[in-house]
């Protein structure tokens, strides 16, 4: 595959030219014209979705709490943000290798949203870190993966996948890379939000519940976004869809995500079990591979076990079609409703 061109002179813009990757674009964002209709409704979505972490408070009331948590809570908070943070930051990082080869505007529009929202999220676990735990074990969540093999593996699965793309952006890899962020995006942060969402059922750690709220509602609408896109290279380049790689990616992402969470949760907190968390990764595994029309890999799994923690998301709860709920968390902004109006 080729990169885009910063400027393509001999480029041609006209809708029908268009296609989600191989296009040949100008370089210019016309965003007058679109052929993805879906990517206007994710643009005033995304938009009205801005939100900054210090306008979330209550952070100083979590420091306290914090103190008063099990030994096993305490670790459990610190390997979750560990994870979490590294998934943010690697996503940051690579959203513009993707943007390379997306040959749609408007989609690309929403890719430049996505790399800010995910920056945003760093900047989040960055607040939270600040206020709530002390500083010596700042730098410990960072870096706890070079001293845990379990999490040591699982950020080099990803990484791995994302680098072999960079460095030889073949058709196989940049599906691949895909695949693995639509993972990422969908399944990997989940038992993470399921644990601070079990906390603040307990009346735990509220304003870092909030603070995850805000952050699972921008990765649903990523969710949505890549979901998107692979389902227009599987229309528009069928040769480079390859349900068999999805299939196999997903076994090892449920696989890492139950080894990791039993190894930094495990049965040790009220409400959340190895059985729990083997039901619900495998529960949420099938609602994604839905998404694309891919029968479920557990069919034994069609309960969510934390049904009653969806109060704690709002109206953020993993539908496989995120545009029917309607969000109704925290927005700083309105939805811009005069934007992109064709």
């Amino acid at each position: 595959m080729k990169k885009n061109l910063i400027f393509n002179p001999d480029g041609n813009d006209t809708l029908e030219a268009r296609a989600i990757i191989k296009g040949n674009t100008t370089g210019l964002f016309n965003l007058n014209t679109v052929r993805y209709p879906w990517a206007k409704a994710m643009y005033q979505l995304m938009i009205g979705n801005f939100w900054v972490p210090e306008k979330v408070g209550g952070l100083g009331e979590d420091a306290i709490m914090y103190r008063s948590l099990s030994a096993h809570e305490q670790r459990a908070y610190r390997g979750m943000l560990s994870f979490l943070i590294f998934l943010d930051s690697i996503q940051t990082v690579n959203l513009p290798n993707f943007s390379n080869y997306i040959t749609s505007p408007e989609v690309n529009l929403l890719l430049s949203i996505q790399s800010y929202q995910e920056a945003i999220h760093s900047q989040s676990y960055a607040t939270i870190l600040e206020t709530v735990v002390e500083a010596r074990e700042r730098d410990e969540i960072y870096y706890f993966w070079q001293i845990d093999e379990v999490l040591k593996k699982r950020n080099e699965y990803i990484g791995e996948i994302y680098q072999a793309f960079q460095d030889d952006p073949s058709e196989k890899n940049f599906f691949r890379a895909l695949i693995g962020n639509f993972l990422l995006e969908s399944l990997y942060f989940y038992n993470g939000f399921a644990f601070f969402d079990n906390l603040v059922y307990a009346s735990k750690m509220t304003a870092t519940g909030r603070m995850i709220s805000y952050i699972r509602r921008d990765e649903l609408t990523h969710v949505v976004l890549f979901t998107n896109i692979i389902k227009e290279i599987r229309r528009e380049f069928p040769h480079i869809y390859d349900e068999k790689v999805v299939v196999a990616m997903f076994k090892v992402a449920v696989d890492q995500e139950i080894i990791w969470s039993d190894h930094i949760i495990g049965d040790g907190i009220p409400g959340i079990t190895k059985k729990t968390t083997s039901l619900y990764t495998q529960w949420l595994a099938n609602a994604r591979l839905e998404m694309f029309g891919i029968a479920p890999l557990f069919p034994e799994a069609t309960i969510n076990p934390y049904k009653h923690l969806e109060s704690m998301a709002d109206n953020n709860s993993e539908k496989t079609n995120f545009f029917e709920s309607t969000v109704t968390n925290y927005t700083q902004s309105s939805s811009m409703n005069g934007s992109w109006d064709f």
